[in-house]
């Protein structure tokens, strides 16, 4: 199985934004976040797609991964994901080809079912509820038509996009999307960062029904991992109330803003148990905790690439966080 300094480590940014802070200054953070991981040889840094989440501003996905692209320069920026049943294929191939065409080489796109909001606002995206259900492999083999060369005949093009072959992967939580990622012989990652419950299932449905295609010759798996480091196991699961009070927030139907850490969580034993299921794959601790808790995580899935994400109320914090990874993955190098 790989170890830690053997695997590409990557940043997922979820746009967190503060109690008490601004959307502007979110933008601010995830530019700060990504060139830091950039400095520290990060292999990408994606951003997801939410909508009407008073909590997350990537609303407007493709944008910010243009604003990031452009304040960074070799790091791969991409999107974690796009939630495809939310769009007409044309004009995510016409983003993502005018991303590539800005910044060649360095443009991930990563593509999900789920319609990354509830129903109220999956009306006003004017998205059929039942979008993706069934239709989602036709909607996939349309952008890809987009983006791989012209065709004969070709009637409608995405330009720019058309020929730009912009590396795609299935983003998933469940078994669906990984074993379409295998038959299609694209990358998958898998979403343990807030759903670990089938993470082990769906790695073996990927794993177990990979064809080999002119993207991939074997298996490619990354694993979104909720990662927590400071400089003691006490001050980390201090700063990982944070993220507890967001999923706490989710369990009561509410949605709240980044809160700053507290040492009592108001929850009650269910709350809290459906609070730690969210989690469930998260690694929190010192230096040498999580050290040891991502290599246990590693021997486990034996995942090709890690995606953290680091859900902390202060932007030093997050970045002290990474930081320390860092130091841990290079240390044998």
């Amino acid at each position: 199985m790989p170890r830690l300094n053997e695997i590409p480590l990557s940043v997922l940014d979820l746009a967190p934004i503060r109690q008490g802070g601004s959307a502007a200054e979110t933008f601010d953070d995830s530019v700060a976040l990504a060139q830091l991981a950039e400095r520290r040889g990060f292999e990408r840094f994606w951003l997801a797609e939410h909508h009407s989440i008073d909590g997350i501003a990537s609303a407007a996905t493709s944008v910010l991964i243009g604003h990031v692209a452009g304040q960074t320069s070799r790091i791969r920026v991409g999107s974690g994901g796009i939630m495809l049943p939310n769009h007409p294929p044309l004009v995510i191939a016409e983003q993502f080809g005018t991303l590539e065409t800005l910044y060649p080489g360095r443009i991930d796109l990563s593509l999900g079912r789920a319609p990354g909001a509830d129903a109220a606002t999956m009306a006003a995206l004017r998205r059929d509820a039942f979008a993706g259900v069934d239709d989602f492999p036709q909607r996939l083999e349309e952008l890809k038509g987009y983006l791989d060369d012209e065709r004969p005949g070709q009637r409608v093009r995405a330009v720019p996009g058309q020929g730009t072959r912009v590396p795609l992967w299935l983003l998933g939580s469940s078994d669906y999307s990984a074993r379409l990622a295998g038959r299609e012989g694209l990358p998958f990652a898998f979403a343990a960062q807030f759903a670990p419950a089938r993470l082990h299932e769906a790695l073996r449905v990927y794993r177990d029904n990979f064809r080999p295609s002119a993207l991939l010759d074997e298996p490619y798996a990354m694993v979104g991992l909720p990662v927590i480091a400071a400089d003691s196991d006490l001050q980390a699961e201090y700063l990982a109330s944070t993220a507890r009070q967001k999923f706490l927030g989710l369990v009561r139907g509410q949605r709240i803003l980044a809160q700053p850490p507290t040492e009592h969580m108001d929850w009650s034993p269910l709350e809290q148990s459906q609070v730690e299921q969210f989690l469930g794959a998260a690694v929190v601790g010192g230096p040498d905790t999580v050290r040891e808790g991502l290599e246990a995580f590693l021997e486990a899935t034996g995942a090709d690439e890690l995606m953290l994400h680091t859900d902390v109320y202060s932007l030093e914090d997050r970045l002290r966080s990474y930081e320390i990874v860092a130091d841990l993955w290079q240390a044998g190098d």
